[in-house]
């Protein structure tokens, strides 16, 4: 299958992603040789963007995405992230970004995924500890080092991208953006537009509530959408009637509804006036053919109109 690609900064990718994150933390128990096959089939399918950090499962995925591109790494563009330190526990987690930690998450992140560099390597919230520019110098000096191709922030406001592109250009910034989230045509679509910047989301299909599929009464206690604002009580009976309005749409296109989920974040690329590169999360491969079959939807004027007035109706924070 051919994908269409997209830049990011002077970095080619493919239009659509692959989060990896679900294969090893927050969304229930997940299968090594189950997500090797996902993997796989996203680049026999022409997805080659695969996102993952060091955070993620305490270095679990890092380990799995690094095995599973082991011989088709020329195929891949790689994501990885720091900056949130959760040795001592997640709930004593710390955003981190000196120079040294910079430096030596790096080359954990390498020696992890088994690799000699990444191509985009983002700050995965902005630090408590450092300056901004402190931990954009210290990611500049990888990519002088040629252990970095491309640089990416994550979770920024307009003016923390200004001040770190101000000392090295930034590629993407990655933030969640979906139907039902979009903070980011606030907090920072100014800078992305003057300064080039892409945006990637991550969670386009709102964490899976947007699919309809999803059945909240069964999350079990190593899924975090169980204490999740918007996945709860009174919130997620309000909410269902935002997945409800998906659905409609889904069933006049005839396709599923993450896929209409899927085709406005795409859609929204003329609107925003920058890239835009979803990378929706799966572990399963049926899910992952669904949502590459987003490329192919195309929504009119009515169908845009309807769905960009869900946001309004949202209930819950998004944590």
């Amino acid at each position: 299958m051919s994908i269409p690609t997209t830049q990011l900064g002077g970095l080619t990718v493919s239009a659509q992603g692959l989060g990896c994150m679900g294969m090893s933390q927050s969304y229930g128990r997940g299968d090594w040789d189950e997500s090797i096959g996902v993997v796989h089939r996203a680049l026999d399918l022409g997805v080659t963007l695969l996102d993952t950090a060091n955070v993620y499962g305490a270095g679990h995925n890092e380990v799995l995405v690094g095995r599973a591109i082991t011989d088709r790494r020329d195929e891949v563009q790689l994501a990885t992230k720091c900056g949130i330190d959760s040795t001592e526990g997640w709930d004593h987690r710390r955003l981190r970004g000196t120079r040294g930690y910079v430096l030596q998450a790096c080359d954990d992140s390498l020696r992890r995924l088994g690799v000699d560099h990444i191509d985009l390597y983002y700050l995965h919230r902005p630090p408590q500890d450092a300056e901004i520019e402190e931990t954009v110098g210290a990611m500049a000096e990888l990519v002088a080092a040629g252990k970095v191709r491309h640089l990416g922030l994550s979770e920024v406001d307009d003016a923390q991208l200004r001040r770190a592109y101000a000392v090295h250009p930034i590629a993407a910034v990655q933030s969640e953006y979906s139907l039902w989230t979009r903070d980011p045509e606030t907090t920072v679509l100014p800078a992305l537009r003057e300064l080039g910047v892409g945006l990637v989301p991550f969670s386009p299909l709102g964490r899976g509530f947007l699919t309809g599929t999803l059945d909240t009464s069964r999350f079990g206690a190593d899924d975090f959408r169980a204490r999740n604002p918007r996945f709860v009580g009174e919130a997620a009976d309000a909410n269902r009637s935002i997945a409800a309005a998906v659905a409609t749409v889904a069933e006049r296109k005839g396709c599923a509804p993450a896929q209409v989920a899927l085709a406005w974040v795409h859609g929204r690329a003329a609107a925003l006036g920058v890239p835009v590169v979803p990378i929706p999360g799966t572990k399963r491969i049926t899910w992952l053919e669904q949502n590459v079959g987003a490329l192919d939807v195309q929504l009119d004027e009515s169908d845009v109109t309807e769905l960009d007035a869900l946001a309004d109706r949202v209930v819950g924070a998004r944590y």
